[in-house]
């Protein structure tokens, strides 16, 4: 087991796809510190520990501190990463809308689908002998193409030098609040529209145009069926 203290940080170990903090776990597990002091913290956490690095509270230091020394200047694109994917997280809606997450590696990506007719939905007996009614699960007609979003986080030397990391976390946590905006805003448009392979959303007229009832919450409610109607967005 490496210690927490004796670990070389540098920035190669951001290579492969995996988060610092899951590099450092494999390191130094932090299960090796139950009923210690260091109990509660995770990897990352105890490099913060290691360099004396305060993020969080009244005496936070400021962000040059990550780059008093090359080991501890690897720390700081997983510091933003982790503020930033915190703003996401506390702003996410996402989890309430999708069935599943898929993560891919590429430019695109192709579905599978199954549509049924409401004669192949219905669990029919079956004689013995006979053969079994099939539903049929195919790939999408057509790929769905991802879009790419990015921001470049520009500070000044006086940003750096002078800027408490406290008030710099608030900051990537609000772009991550806004990252979580534009992914909402996608699934929505996804939800309404499809994905390009004839799938929009079926749209349940109103009894009384710009008016919303709770008899439109019933008809909208029954036309969901067999699924569920859990989530609604405004």
């Amino acid at each position: 087991m490496a210690f927490f203290d004796s670990i070389k940080l540098e920035k190669g170990m951001y290579n492969g796809g995996r988060s610092l903090t899951a590099v450092l776990e494999e390191l130094d597990p932090s299960e090796h510190y139950k009923g210690t002091p260091l109990e509660g913290l995770d990897a990352f956490q105890r490099q913060l520990k290691r360099y004396d690095i305060r993020v969080g509270g009244a005496h936070s230091d400021s962000v040059q501190k990550f780059f008093e020394t090359s080991n501890s200047a690897a720390l700081f694109p997983e510091y933003v990463a982790r503020a930033v994917r915190q703003g996401m997280e506390n702003n996410d809606c996402l989890k309430d809308i999708i069935a599943a997450k898929t993560v891919i590696d590429g430019m695109d990506y192709r579905s599978v689908v199954s549509t049924p007719s409401d004669d192949e939905k219905a669990l029919k007996p079956v004689a013995e002998g006979a053969a079994l009614p099939q539903t049929n699960v195919k790939t999408s007609e057509n790929l769905v193409k991802l879009i790419k979003r990015g921001r470049m986080l520009v500070a000044s030397y006086e940003a750096i030098k002078y800027q408490r990391l406290d008030l710099f976390t608030v900051t990537l946590r609000q772009i991550g609040a806004h990252i979580a905006r534009e992914q909402i805003k996608d699934a929505v448009d996804v939800l309404i529209n499809g994905d390009g392979n004839n799938n929009s959303a079926s749209v349940v007229a109103l009894d009384t145009a710009n008016t919303l009832t709770y008899a439109d919450l019933i008809d909208l409610w029954a036309n969901m069926s067999p699924y569920e109607l859990n989530t609604m967005l405004a």
